[in-house]
């Protein structure tokens, strides 16, 4: 194959492996093979177009025409002229083919269905990334840059899937820009030769080979590896510097991070565009499925988390330290023992297309039984993925307590706690003064601070003239807010936010809480849950209750009973020793607690209550298994940073503990490998090799850069004349005291040496670098025996390798 032909082929590779990180995006994944033909037939046409003796920007012209007859031919076969060519109607049906594509992103929610639109935005995306790449790296001759379009194609697939593209898509693209850089080096070669090294006389493949091949890099591959540290930095900083990419809370992997060991914090999540996505989504379809004895199927809500900061610009929850999930989770704070509590077991199921890091519970729960990787963070008692957990395909079981507090209760709630009514009644100085002045009006002649919230509810949800809509503009800032009260339409966001806001000014407590509501009743005594069942609603804080849920959204949910005239009474139960609920119609799926044997109750290990006294652990700890894979990877880890160091010491007391042989050949191995470790000491101290210089120059060079002391200057110019010796005279002598004068070089460039310049000579020396070109160097002589093996073969009359004319 030629030079061309193999840049070609390595340039289709690096932009399909590219083009795999818009996989997750779209279901199903066959447009890939679409994208792939339709490359294949773009590259061939430049293979062709590049035959005849054409200025370069005709092929690339020729490319382009061929890449718009494709689309037209598989977009607009209707509209084209003979089928084929791309009139006007057929510009005109991709442009709106375009339009309904962007649409489309808009409308649907990671991973979205591949509609005529999105596939033309993924099919063209990738033809025109292929376009620039083999125009680039094949045309023009210069793969580095090639790099930018790659990594543009990987950076909208990162900043458009939930959470960020996984690690295995941007190794799979990073691994196809090397290819690239890797075929255009062996190109260059093929062409131009190596460049010389002062090592002619050494054997391909032996040590001393080894030891002085390589050199400064050349420019292409100076230029490829600057890209690539661009692009890998872009890589990193694209996806935090664009939020409003992510894709959420509610339809992807979220933005939590538990840290294993008992450590592990909760970042922060802005819910609001993910939200309004789901709620807009032309299908409603299924995230979650469960079965629950609760007697009250309406107010069985699914909570993700609690945005309990508001900074005036956004809603979001506070950053907490994580635990290990606890066999029983403490009793929820601020619930007295004077309310009446029946304790539910439910069944929950996600489905195959539901990733998100933050587990879906009933509040409060009061035990979770589910496998896998998961972290408790108490204050907000929620359940967060550690390593990459998610909720993809989750199957477990929840005890949760349902709170059945009376108007009177709720009423005389006592004052909060001094801490806990500091932190949730903060608003920022940027609130409009009518929040504050709509809040006073509205709940004027309330006696309580129940009264004050049951007034705000009322208000929103059927008192103050708002209406629900969900394609209004987003927002959850104060300037929202204010705009919320003024226009009097919005959806659950505005609504939640907005009394949480008010609630606050008022002295009361609260948050905002972001889930699902209770979902729609199936056939089976199942309740499904779907996209459109997203929602928000605020908790406010009442002491003896706790947080306590309101539902202000006009059309949703359901308006807790506690917030109604005549709310039920209720009588006195412990809630650490909940009643039990009696299930209006038994479920196919039985609870725990009436399924467990009685001497598992009486160990508390049916979801119930523990007896007293200590109760052995039934936990066998972490698998042996499992220690020792983590003790790998931390001394992987640990090791990783030093190997170049390693490395460098290694080189270094090879070459300097060569036998003093009696041969030519040993004395030139020695000589040779002195001199180069002298240049790779200077190359780590700053002073970069340049082998276009006899040994001589080279010498004076590295004594004037390295500003050396005369005696460290004289034991360059030794051992620089030992290998002028070797190399070019007659009847050369061996050099003596080679490895002392190593040394001196050594010390007299550490000693001229600033303290961060040592100390990256020895931590990360810059000759390192060596042993990639090494392996790069057997990757192509591996090829290469491959390929004249396969000349070898029977098939060596139609595999024939072509002129480099032809190429």
């Amino acid at each position: 194959m030629s030079g061309r032909g193999r840049l070609t082929l390595c340039a289709f590779a690096a932009t399909l492996m590219a083009a795999g990180s818009m996989l997750p995006l779209v279901e199903p994944a066959g447009w890939i093979l679409q994208a792939a033909l339709l490359l294949a037939v773009q590259s061939g046409a430049g293979v062709l177009a590049r035959r005849v003796p054409m200025p370069r920007m005709l092929v690339v012209a020729a490319q382009t025409l061929v890449t718009l007859v494709l689309l037209t031919v598989v977009f607009a076969k209707g509209q084209a002229l003979v089928g084929v060519l791309p009139g006007p109607e057929a510009v005109q049906r991709l442009a709106d083919l375009l339009t309904s594509g962007a649409e489309d992103v808009g409308r649907y929610a990671a991973p979205a269905p591949v509609t005529d639109g999105i596939r033309l935005m993924l099919i063209g995306g990738v033809l025109l990334v292929g376009l620039v790449v083999d125009a680039l790296a094949v045309t023009f001759r210069s793969a580095a840059p090639a790099g930018l379009p790659l990594l543009a194609l990987y950076s909208v697939a990162a900043g458009l899937s939930e959470g960020g593209a996984d690690w295995l898509w941007f190794l799979l693209a990073a691994g196809g820009y090397l290819l690239l850089l890797l075929a255009e080096g062996r190109d260059r070669l093929s062409q131009w030769g190596r460049v010389f090294s002062g090592a002619s006389g050494a054997p391909r493949g032996s040590a001393v080979g080894a030891a002085v091949s390589g050199g400064r890099p050349t420019a292409p591959v100076r230029t490829g590896r600057r890209i690539g540290a661009l692009a890998l930095g872009v890589s990193l900083v694209v996806p935090a510097a664009l939020p409003a990419l992510d894709g959420g809370l509610l339809t992807g992997t979220g933005g939590g991070n538990g840290k294993g060991g008992g450590g592990g914090t909760i970042s922060a999540v802005n819910p609001l565009v993910s939200l309004q996505n789901n709620l807009n989504q032309p299908e409603n379809r299924q995230v979650l499925s469960y079965r629950t004895d609760s007697g009250d199927p309406q107010g069985f809500y699914l909570r993700i988390l609690a945005l309990d900061q508001f900074n005036g610009n956004e809603w979001r929850p506070s950053t907490r330290r994580l635990q290990d999930v606890p066999k029983r989770l403490p009793t929820p704070e601020g619930l007295g023992p004077d309310v009446l509590v029946t304790e539910v077991n439910s069944t929950i199921s996600a489905s195959r297309s539901y990733q998100q890091t933050y587990l879906p519970l009933p509040y409060p729960a009061s035990e979770v039984r589910i496998g896998g990787r998961w972290r408790y963070e108490p204050r907000g008692r929620t359940l967060v993925g550690d390593g990459g957990e998610t909720t993809r395909g989750a199957q477990y079981r929840v005890s949760s307590l349902v709170v059945q507090p009376t108007a009177d209760q709720l009423a005389a709630a006592g004052p909060p706690p001094v801490a806990l009514r500091r932190e949730y009644t903060r608003v920022p100085d940027s609130l409009p003064k009518v929040v504050r002045e709509t809040a006073d009006k509205v709940t004027k002649g309330a006696g309580n601070a129940y009264e004050r919230a049951v007034k705000l509810q009322d208000y929103f949800a059927s008192e103050g003239g708002f209406s629900y809509n969900t394609s209004v503009t987003s927002g959850t800032g104060s300037a929202a807010i204010g705009r919320f009260l003024e226009e009097k339409q919005g959806f659950c966001v505005h609504f939640s936010f907005t009394m949480a806001a008010m609630a606050r000014t008022l002295g009361i407590p609260a948050r905002v809480a972001v889930g699902f509501t209770p979902g729609t009743e199936q056939p089976d005594g199942s309740v499904s849950v779907g996209l459109r069942d997203a929602h928000a609603w605020p908790e406010l804080y009442f002491e003896g209750v706790g947080w306590t849920r309101f539902e202000p959204t006009p059309t949703r949910g359901t308006v807790p009973p506690y917030t109604q005239p005549d709310a039920p009474a209720g009588g006195a139960v412990d809630p650490v020793l909940p009643e039990r609920g009696a299930s209006a119609a038994p479920t196919a799926a039985p609870s725990v607690s009436d399924s467990c044997p009685a001497q598992l109750r009486k160990q508390g290990e049916c979801g119930g209550p523990a007896a007293p006294g200590v109760v052995t652990p039934t936990d066998s700890g972490t698998p042996l298994g499992t220690v020792l894979g983590l003790s790998l990877v931390a001394v992987v880890i640990v090791m990783l940073p030093l190997l170049p160091l390693l490395w460098r010491l290694r080189v270094r007391r090879r070459r300097l503990g060569f036998s003093a042989g009696r041969t030519r050949a040993d004395a030139t191995a020695r000589t040779l490998a002195a001199w180069q470790e002298i240049i790779d000491t200077a190359w780590d101290h700053g002073i970069e090799p340049d082998d276009s210089r006899t040994p001589r120059k080279a010498a004076a060079r590295v004594v004037r850069l390295g500003r050396l002391e005369p005696d460290e200057a004289a034991a360059v110019h030794r051992v620089a004349g030992a290998v002028e010796q070797m190399l070019y005279a007659r009847e050369p002598r061996s050099g003596t005291g080679l490895a002392a004068d190593v040394e001196a070089v050594r010390a007299g460039l550490r000693a001229s040496a600033g303290r961060l310049a040592r100390i990256r000579a020895v931590a990360a020396p810059r000759s390192a670098i060596r042993v990639m070109w090494a392996a790069s160097e057997r990757w192509a002589a591996f090829t290469a025996e491959g390929a004249a093996r396969l000349r070898r073969g029977p098939w060596t009359g139609w595999l024939r390798r072509p002129s480099r004319q032809q190429g």
